[in-house]
């Protein structure tokens, strides 16, 4: 499944546009990320414990897009985008969307 965050995909044609696809998940903080998270406010720094947890939300997220995608037929998704948006206190959406698109055949054949 291809997956770009363009309109088109060079050397490709949109053959068919099959609607908007979007995957989500929704996340928490937990007690130990919320502590660091509070050292690191002191000394400055990544908090990798938060890191971690976006990295997940994300591929979590956008698996479940491919995943509709997949189910519609499609080739791949483009224009895709991410949101994120508080649900409540320490609780976080992150939001993976696009257009499934099915391509035609590609400009050396294949």
């Amino acid at each position: 499944m291809l997956l770009v965050n363009t309109e088109t995909i060079p050397g490709r044609e949109i053959t068919e546009i099959l609607g908007l696809v979007q995957g989500n998940t929704i996340r928490a903080k937990h007690l130990g990320r919320d502590i660091a998270a509070g050292f690191k406010n002191l000394v400055g720094g990544e908090i990798r414990g938060y890191t971690e947890l976006l990295t997940e939300a994300r591929r979590e997220a956008v698996e479940r897009m491919i995943a509709q995608a997949e189910q519609l037929g499609a080739d791949a998704v483009v224009n895709v985008r991410f949101t994120t948006s508080a649900v409540a206190a320490g609780a976080a959406e992150l939001y993976a969307y696009g257009t499934a698109v099915r391509l035609g055949p590609s400009a050396q054949g294949g």
